[in-house]
């Protein structure tokens, strides 16, 4: 059986088209992007958003960037491609997705430098397109590794929205969720509410009830008290970038989360694609934290909600402490302890699978 899922990203002809999920649940409003410019707004703005979602927009992005680009030789091209790059890269500084799949890009255009431009720019909307379909790919052996974790009839809380508005599909921990429903496990999901942007109750229930998928809207405060009573049975969250120690990058009030699970002796699990492990950052205080405006904050919508001048701290993320993970669900397996030799043999184990 193949679970339900939306496409929050396609490539339409000559351009990409997006759910603009700024615009839900209310509406379920597609736009065009034809230029980089729009992209990077679309990436700021949140439009899309979830880490493996904004690097497939971000490559996109990038052609539609460079294809305009008119050059006699490979250096003058490259100088400009570069700093279309280096503009994309500074949409969202903390999901590594994005700088990864830049990075692949221009690594990719380096290695073809004796090519013509014009072959060059086809390359990179090939392997755009190519990230994407892997992207789907992984998100599918997400789900299929991790809903082993997952028993009948479970009570799983969520936070954020880790679906496919997030992902090429499927999702990473909503992949875990949507395979183990549509392996018959009937599982309930708690959705955190996801403050102060609501990505849990804007994107998160509108995901799981278009799948038909057993859900309940909570506030965030209100996990605690569910975990007492006995009401779970884990927790999975996605992440937006992970040290080469495990410490987890995700939405604002997933550290909590994981220190009540920890304290409730709940398991927190992470899903992952292997991409969002970087191995360059060997723990979670070199991660770099964005902080949003403060009137996501100060308002819902358009309507404020505090004072106005209320001063506002607005982190878009925290850091949990690998020690507070009992595990990674990754496309190549689930990784429960020895996270930093882990990563890297598993990292090491998927390039091989690439260039085999």
């Amino acid at each position: 059986m193949t679970p339900d899922a939306v496409a929050s990203i396609q490539w339409k002809g000559d351009k990409a088209r997006l759910i603009d999920q700024t615009r839900l649940p209310g509406e379920e409003v597609y736009i065009d992007i034809e230029t980089m410019e729009q992209m990077h707004e679309a990436i700021q703005k949140l439009r899309i958003r979830g880490a493996p979602a904004i690097g497939i927009a971000a490559a996109y992005g990038f052609y539609l960037g460079i294809r305009s680009i008119e050059a006699d030789h490979f250096d003058s091209f490259w100088d400009t491609a570069s700093s279309k790059a280096d503009y994309l890269a500074s949409a969202r500084p903390t999901a590594v997705n994005l700088q990864w799949a830049l990075e692949r890009l221009k690594d990719g255009i380096k290695e073809r430098r004796t090519q013509s431009i014009e072959d060059i720019k086809g390359w990179v909307l090939n392997e755009a397109k190519r990230i994407h379909e892997k992207d789907k790919k992984i998100c599918k052996e997400i789900g299929e590794i991790g809903h082993a974790l997952i028993p009948e009839e479970a009570n799983i809380i969520t936070h954020c929205n880790t679906g496919s508005l997030a992902t090429g599909l499927y999702g990473t921990a909503l992949s875990v969720i949507y395979h183990a429903h549509a392996n018959e496990k009937n599982p309930h999901v708690w959705v955190d509410e996801t403050r102060p942007l609501l990505q849990g109750a804007r994107l998160t229930t509108w995901e799981l009830m278009h799948a038909n998928i057993n859900c309940t809207l909570i506030t965030d405060s209100t996990a605690g008290s569910i975990m007492k009573k006995g009401m779970a049975d884990l927790v999975i969250v996605g992440t937006d970038r992970v040290a080469a120690n495990g410490d987890v990058a995700n939405k604002i009030g997933t550290y909590p989360l994981a220190v009540l699970a920890d304290r409730h002796h709940i398991p927190f699990y992470v899903a992952a694609p292997l991409s969002s492990i970087d191995l360059n950052l060997s723990s979670g205080d070199q991660i770099p934290i964005e902080e949003r405006s403060s009137e996501e904050l100060t308002h819902i919508g358009t309507t404020r909600v505090a004072p106005e001048g209320t001063p506002t701290y607005t982190p878009a993320f925290d850091v949990t402490a690998h020690s507070l993970v009992n595990g990674f669900i990754t496309e190549e397996g689930v990784i429960r302890d020895h996270f930093e030799s882990q990563f890297a043999e598993f990292k090491q184990k998927q390039g091989a699978k690439t260039r085999s």
